[in-house]
């Protein structure tokens, strides 16, 4: 590769990028389609890889996630967006790349006063809705436990609730549920956190990978994660038992799976495979397809389309993925999976991925960068500063010390089938020149598809959407009244409707937020209290409106 590949050179394409970087698409928001739905219930874990016995490792103790892929499908492919947690969860919740819509950056509702820039809530172009508010609209009741990290505040027509309390038991009779619950025990930051608390795994039995030195301290902390895997298992059985318990196992569609890979260093925040690859397992009601495996690639972009064709109900057009499954599944799967890695808290890198069913193509515009990022965050992990002091003692061998280098290659491609943790650069190696010009040309047809905003400052990025860094407000909806039909609007572009209905003698936080799609009634003396927000505006003033004849 030569300079053409440097962020140095990339001023015609963000020149294309920002002019493009606001353009509406049209939209077809979703309608319900299917008399017949089921539930939905995510089981989301945090930062971890394949580190389950179903997947090969049986360092970790997992009865009910090995329950789970006996009763249903293990999908061996499937791709976070991002190395770390909340890039990938906007996508999860939009089904947009996060460098399409500007959530590339780790993260944005924190400050970051030396960077110049302030906490902001990214403004999505005006047809992105939430996953969430889609189901709703499609006769969902949607919950939430409890973490959202989307790069934007949530809207209110996004859930029905977002809170510890929330739960499927909470809906209306018959009402069909959308729910997510996060298990946050396996998270990096538990690492350090519960590293007093009592292992449930021998740290002489884990494995630990080739990047890494013998040490009783890193095998102390990744014996830590192996037991929060434990823990976690432990809640997944508890999921399990409350939907059995209701009723409802063989009426729920359950998909378990992790936000990105990890929590160890060189896993999470890297696009290395170790920081992607993440496990899921599908289980469908009555077993249907139990004991499967699926090998097909499958994108976090691909979550919110698939759900909605779980859920028997249309996909708008804006949506970047395909649906791997349900009414609306893809013709056939897709070819290739796409990443990216931005700023990580204090740190910035700009480097994009490619990755087919066997080979993976990274492109770093910052090479001048060393591929181990200062991050203050992680260095509260014994592990990381092990690795520290083994760096500065000259203790690392040569596998151990590549991610300690002060420069990175401009292209790397490496073949994961017999190099799993991708040590072994061939972008130079002629035998794979027409790969490495495939996977070259792959990266670029998404990165103007998609319309990148990575190679927009930050600053500039913010200031597009929040002019002189003030957030924008969502205009006060406005009320028709006649015969006691009531119908709202809004003239802010993209702005969902909530609103309660309140009787005379109710407080405004007695009654759930109601999604407005069309015109309703009202009967003598109720009061409607109504909000309206554009994700990334401010929410904006209440309209309160009593009917009286």
């Amino acid at each position: 590769m030569g300079k053409d590949y440097t962020i140095r050179n990339v001023s015609l394409l963000s020149m294309w990028l920002v002019w493009f970087a606001f353009m509406p698409g049209p939209v077809l928001y979703a309608q319900t389609v299917s008399a017949t739905k089921p539930n939905i219930l995510w089981l989301v874990t945090e930062d971890i890889s394949p580190y389950i016995s179903s997947y090969g490792d049986s360092t970790a103790k997992t009865p009910n996630l090995e329950r789970l892929a006996k009763e249903g499908v293990r999908f061996t492919n499937v791709f976070s967006v991002s190395g770390v947690c909340a890039p990938s969860r906007s996508c999860l919740i939009t089904g947009m790349y996060p460098t399409s819509i500007g959530t590339n950056n780790m993260r944005t509702l924190n400050p970051y006063p030396g960077l110049g820039i302030p906490k902001y809530s990214v403004v999505l172009p005006p047809e992105v809705k939430m996953l969430s508010e889609l189901m709703r609209r499609a006769g969902y009741y949607c919950t939430n436990n409890n973490k959202q990290d989307y790069q934007f505040e949530a809207p209110l027509s996004g859930w029905n609730e977002s809170s510890l309390k929330a739960h499927w038991r909470n809906r209306p009779s018959g009402k069909p549920f959308f729910a997510v619950v996060n298990f946050e025990v396996t998270h990096e930051s538990q690492i350090w956190m519960k590293k007093d608390d009592e292992l449930l795994v021998d740290p002489a039995k884990v494995k630990i990978p080739p990047y890494y030195p013998e040490s009783p301290i890193i095998r102390r902390d990744l014996a830590r994660m192996y037991s929060n895997i434990m823990e976690m298992d432990r809640k997944v059985g508890e999921k399990l038992k409350e939907l059995e318990d209701d009723g409802l196992l063989e009426n729920t569609i359950i998909v378990w799976y992790s936000d990105n890979g990890g929590p160890i260093p060189r896993g999470k925040r890297e696009i290395y495979d170790t920081g992607l690859h993440v496990p899921m397992i599908i289980r469908y009601p009555d077993k249907k397809l139990a004991g499967t495996v699926n090998t097909d690639l499958v994108s976090f972009v691909d979550f919110a389309p698939t759900t909605l064709s779980l859920a028997g109900a249309n996909i708008p057009s804006y949506l970047q993925g395909q649906a791997f499954a349900g009414v609306s599944k893809a013709e056939s799967p897709r070819k290739y999976i796409y990443a990216a890695r931005d700023r990580m808290d204090s740190e910035y890198d700009l480097v994009r991925a490619v990755r087919d069913k066997r080979f993976k193509y990274i492109r770093n515009y910052q090479p001048e960068k060393p591929y181990m990022q200062n991050i203050a965050y992680r260095k509260q992990m014994d592990l990381m500063n092990e690795l520290l002091k083994f760096e500065k003692e000259g203790k690392l061998d040569s596998v151990q010390q590549l991610w300690f280098r002060k420069n990175k290659d401009e292209e790397e491609l490496f073949d994961t089938q017999n190099d799993p943790f991708e040590l072994k650069n061939l972008a130079a190696d002629l035998a794979h020149s027409s790969k490495l010009g495939e996977l070259r040309a792959a990266l670029d047809k998404w990165m103007v598809l998609t319309k990148d905003k990575g190679f927009i400052e930050e600053k500039d990025w913010v200031a597009s959407f929040w002019p002189n860094m003030i957030q924008p407000a969502t205009q006060k909806p406005t009320l028709k009244s006649s015969a006691g039909v009531v119908s709202l609007k809004s003239e802010t572009v993209g702005a969902s409707l909530s609103y309660k209905i309140l009787n005379q003698s109710a407080t405004s936080g007695s009654v759930e937020w109601e999604l407005y799609s069309s015109p309703f009634r009202l009967k003598q003396g109720q009061k409607i209290i109504a909000v309206a927000e554009r994700i990334g505006y401010k929410s904006s003033d209440k309209l309160e409106f009593t009917y009286k004849n």
